[in-house]
């Protein structure tokens, strides 16, 4: 009942105020719909939480792109501890299916591509 009513705010808010100030979120989706999928997901608390440290990073010197709801909630969050609910920094991207391989150029040579830096891998599964 509660998630209810904070899905038919967030729903409020995107039919008025959002159209009003203009649709601008850097990232996808935006905080809006992200905010109830993580209400949803996780509960008003955690969900709220959730929501609010992905509002918190949308902004000119904060995260963009493709930033999806967690499956889970990080392990050390607790109740007293809601500010662990959030991710404050980086997104959760979804993992690509494209992996480099060696290619063979037809005249003998193949390339190889070259190794990533460890600062671009991609976070590690929880």
């Amino acid at each position: 009942m509660i998630r209810q009513a904070a899905h038919f705010a967030i729903r409020g808010y995107q039919l008025t105020l959002s159209s009003l100030i203009g649709r601008q979120c850097r990232h996808w989706p935006s905080c809006s719909t992200y905010t109830d999928a993580a209400i949803q997901r996780h509960g008003l608390w955690a969900g709220g939480w959730i929501g609010f440290s992905r509002i918190c990073r949308c902004g000119p010197f904060g995260t963009h792109g493709i930033d999806l709801v967690p499956e889970a909630v990080p392990p050390q969050a607790t109740w007293v501890t809601p500010w662990r609910y959030g991710r404050w920094r980086g997104v959760e991207a979804p993992r690509s299916p494209f992996v480099c391989e060696e290619f063979d150029t037809g005249d003998g040579q193949t390339l190889t591509p070259a190794p990533r830096p460890a600062s671009a891998a991609p976070p590690a599964s929880r």
